[in-house]
């Protein structure tokens, strides 16, 4: 298996790059995000996950860890194989990813290639746990940690109150978590309604 290549960049297509390492060749597969890091001639480092077929062996190349990890997480999904990963990560960045996760924000992941509504639904159902484990989103891991002691109940009723009040404003949902997710860390798990709400819309302004 190929964990990682140095090498110089001899093409860049759509969808992919040409490595070429001490005069071999290696075909890699990537984002658009990694390809816009690449051009013809540069040396370049890429960390490299090998899928094996029956019929191709395919490396998939990353110039990030954080989008190598992602690739590996969003293809434990059924229905989500590399193709759609690399769309996926060619859309949002790893943050935005577990952000749009977290949010439940289905939006954001429909507009990759390959992602339907059903699909979306399942990627926020069965990946929520591990983006938020990410530590992406602030406040994330406080509020994981809240729901496992004494934090008072009302807490994530009142942030979700605070995000969809946001998004009736015209704001995205992911936009909208983020925010409250900042403010609520800020403001401690007992924070009202209209002060997460004020507070956010401050936020989102800066």
């Amino acid at each position: 298996m190929i964990g990682r290549l140095r090498g110089t960049i001899e093409q860049v297509d759509e969808d992919s790059c040409v490595v070429d390492v001490n005069g071999v060749g290696y075909v890699v597969h990537a984002s658009a995000r990694t390809l816009r890091e690449l051009s013809p001639g540069i040396e370049a480092r890429l960390l490299v996950e090998t899928v094996v077929r029956e019929d191709a062996i395919l490396l998939y190349g990353f110039v990030a860890a954080a989008e190598r990890d992602w690739f590996r997480i969003l293809t434990t999904v059924q229905g989500v194989g590399a193709k759609v990963a690399l769309s996926l990560l060619s859309t949002l960045a790893p943050d935005e990813l577990a952000s749009a996760i977290v949010a439940q924000d289905k939006a954001s992941l429909n507009r990759a290639s390959g992602v339907g509504p059903k699909l979306a639904a399942r990627l926020t159902t069965e990946l929520k746990d591990k983006a938020t484990q990410w530590g992406a989103i602030p406040g994330a891991r406080a509020a994981t940690a809240g729901a496992k002691t004494d934090t008072p109940a009302t807490a994530p009723s009142a942030n979700e109150d605070a995000i969809s009040a946001l998004v009736n404003l015209g704001y995205k949902r992911m936009e909208a978590f983020g925010a409250i997710a900042r403010v609520a860390q800020r403001l401690g798990a007992d924070a009202k309604i209209d002060a997460l709400i004020r507070e956010g819309l401050r936020e989102l302004a800066r």
